[in-house]
C-alpha cells in the first residue's frame, strides 16, 4: 500500500465546509463520509478529513483552537501560478479568506495563503522544478 496522509480538521459546519473544499477542487470520497465527517480527496496520497466538533472530540481532549490562530499551515503544490490564483479566488467566492499572508513571487516559486471557513490555513504554491535543477 502506498503511503497517504489524512489531515484531520475540525469544522463548525460540515455541509458548508464540503462545498468550500469542492470549490477549491477537492473531490468527496463518499465511502468515508457521513453526517459527522467527510473525506475530501486532493490526490491519491493526500486526503482531508473534515470532522464536526463532536466527532473531533472523540479523537482528542485537546481544545479546538479559535479560527484566529494558526495551529499549522498546510502547503499544497499546484500545477501553475494560474491554479494558485484560481484557488484563492474560489476561497473568497465560497466564504474563505484569500491572501491571509503576503503573496510571494520568487520567480521559481509562487505562493498565496488562504483560510477556510474555520480559519485553517492553506498555502497553495507552484514551483518551477526546472529552475531548481539547473
Amino acid at each position: 500500500m502506498s503511503k497517504q496522509i489524512f489531515v484531520n480538521l475540525p469544522v463548525s459546519n460540515l455541509t458548508a465546509s464540503i462545498a468550500f473544499y469542492e470549490a477549491l477542487g477537492f473531490a468527496i470520497n463518499k465511502q468515508f463520509t457521513d453526517q459527522t465527517a467527510a473525506c475530501m480527496v486532493w490526490s491519491d496520497s493526500i486526503l482531508v478529513m473534515l470532522l464536526t466538533h463532536d466527532k473531533w472530540k472523540t479523537f482528542t481532549n485537546r481544545p479546538i483552537p479559535p479560527a484566529t490562530s494558526s495551529e499549522v499551515m498546510l502547503a499544497l503544490s499546484c500545477d501553475s501560478r494560474e491554479t494558485v490564483d484560481k484557488m484563492n479566488l474560489a476561497a473568497t467566492q465560497n466564504g474563505g479568506t484569500a491572501d491571509i499572508n503576503p503573496k510571494q513571487d520568487l520567480g521559481f516559486m509562487y505562493n498565496r495563503n488562504l483560510a477556510d471557513l474555520d480559519g485553517h490555513v492553506w498555502e497553495m504554491f507552484w514551483m518551477n522544478q526546472d529552475a531548481l535543477l539547473g
